[in-house]
């Protein structure tokens, strides 16, 4: 889409500190982070959220994702978050997952 910031990111139209892309996904750290590590990762074919999500491009991202938890050494845990419309919090929307780690995550998240 052409509006889309993460497809603009995907396409490198837009500047983004990259930690891991393949052919099928993207990951960068995330300009307001929330945790120590904060990044974000998204498949590079726009789909507005994890609804849209197909077995194929799930298995990308599962292992993009595994790739990701070892690169950065994330040993003591991480929290996979995938927020979805309105009300879940989503503002892009663009799937993505936001990989959270670096400090204690309390619960509930709210």
């Amino acid at each position: 889409m052409s509006d889309c910031l993460f497809c603009k990111i995907a396409e490198k139209k837009i500047h983004a500190k990259i930690v891991y892309e393949d052919d099928h996904v993207l990951a960068f750290r995330d300009i307001n982070p929330v945790a120590p590590t904060h990044i974000l990762l998204i498949p590079r074919t726009h789909m507005e959220n994890i609804l849209g999500l197909g077995d194929d491009t799930a298995k990308h991202m599962l292992a993009a994702m595994r790739q990701i938890v070892a690169d950065e050494k994330i040993e003591k845990g991480f929290r996979l978050v995938s927020n979805t419309g309105e009300h879940g919090g989503q503002t892009v929307y663009h799937l993505h997952w936001h990989i959270l780690s670096g400090r204690h995550m309390g619960w509930p998240p709210g």
